[in-house]
């Protein structure tokens, strides 16, 4: 974040935070616009989209490490998009099941 991380209005593990917080929002939009289309969705869409997540997440740090000079890549931050993507699958999962079981 540069000098703007050492302003005093964040806090250590900001950056970690909105990672995960962008991933999270990130799968769930996909998965609301899924759920839109489809009229419903199966437990194997869930996981490839989690699945794309956590891809996406770990293209974008090794462009920062291999192509963007100005930029590093970073284990951390895709532990936290891997966390954000694992935050939100288990939330459609939970909402599908209790969806389910409304229905029945």
């Amino acid at each position: 974040m540069g000098k703007v991380g050492e302003s005093h209005l964040f806090f250590p593990g900001f950056d970690k935070m909105v990672h995960c917080g962008f991933f999270f929002m990130f799968v769930l939009l996909a998965s609301n616009g899924l759920i839109r289309q489809n009229k419903g969705i199966s437990i194997p869409v869930i996981f490839l989209i989690a699945f794309l997540g956590v891809f996406f997440g770990a293209l974008i740090e090794i462009l920062q490490l291999y192509v963007f000079t100005w930029r590093d890549g970073n284990w951390g931050d895709l532990f936290a998009d891997t966390v954000g993507v694992g935050m939100a699958t288990f939330s459609i999962l939970v909402l599908k099941s209790a969806f389910s079981y409304a229905k029945a």
